[in-house]
């Protein structure tokens, strides 16, 4: 499946995103959609992901109750809305997809859509 990841802009601190992933060519059908993101100079973390039914989320601690991820499947896209944002946030975000995995490691997910930069002003 390939994967497009948009919304990604510059911010002010404490504002709000909506990230989204779609998928070209295919259907999302059964796959479990994971968000990541890459500081600069940093390793690419795991943020959030959804599996399939969408009634399983899941986040890293340093976003929850700021971020929520969800997906409309008719449409074959995944969102992850972005609240009380931080410069901490600054970071490209990569979608990835799987349909077997559904963990926090990089390696689980076979597909990767391109990455959209978010940048939070302080």
């Amino acid at each position: 499946v390939q994967l497009q990841a948009s919304g990604g802009g510059l911010v002010q601190a404490g504002g709000s995103l909506r990230l989204s992933c779609a998928a070209a060519g295919r259907t999302f059908s059964g796959y479990t959609i994971a968000w990541f993101r890459q500081a600069p100079g940093k390793e690419r973390e795991f943020v959030s992901r959804i599996r399939w039914s969408g009634a399983s989320t899941y986040y890293t601690d340093s976003v929850k109750g700021r971020f929520t991820i969800s997906r409309d499947n008719a449409k074959n896209t995944v969102y992850l809305q972005m609240n009380s944002l931080k410069p901490e946030d600054t970071a490209v975000y990569y979608c990835a997809a799987d349909t077997y995995y559904s963990g926090t490691a990089l390696y689980g997910y076979n597909y990767w859509g391109q990455g959209t930069l978010v940048t939070v002003s302080s």
